[in-house]
């Protein structure tokens, strides 16, 4: 289930799966260059599935709900965390109110609730808000755990 990114030259939607989030790929009709994901991708049960077991990359899974105040205050940070890292890590937005699902797979008790995993494994979990430093550094020390 590939996920679909514009071209920011010709408007061309071209799919990207999800091995290759983080990478800078070619525009299938101009033939620009298409950047890593640089914001956070709103993900469901299966496409959470899948990135979490095809990324080359670290993710970062933000657990929220719109009507949680902590998660609106963090939420800039994450978008700020995924631009930076674009490249380097993945970050995913999981509504835990559409997938509930997911939150009792983590047992998620609270929100914002912050997941980090490496080569398909859980590799570090925080409930409540961060800072964006803290984001980062959670990625890069995650980043070491990859065999490349």
């Amino acid at each position: 289930m590939p996920l679909i990114q514009a071209c920011k030259n010709c408007g061309t939607k071209n799919r990207i799966p999800a091995a290759h989030l983080a990478d800078t790929g070619r525009c299938g009709a101009c033939k620009n260059p298409l950047p890593p994901m640089d914001e956070p991708i709103p993900v469901d049960t299966a496409l959470f599935d899948e990135i979490i077991q095809n990324a080359r990359v670290p993710v970062l899974v933000d657990f929220w709900a719109d009507w949680c105040g902590p998660c609106q205050l963090a939420a800039p940070r994450v978008a700020r965390t995924a631009a930076e890292m674009a490249g380097h890590a993945i970050v995913l937005k999981v509504d835990t109110e559409k997938d509930p699902q997911l939150s009792v797979r983590y047992n998620i008790r609270g929100i914002p609730n912050f997941i980090v995993f490496a080569g398909g494994k859980l590799v570090n979990q925080h409930a409540g808000v961060v800072s964006h430093d803290e984001m980062e550094a959670w990625l890069r020390n995650a980043s070491s755990t990859i065999a490349t």
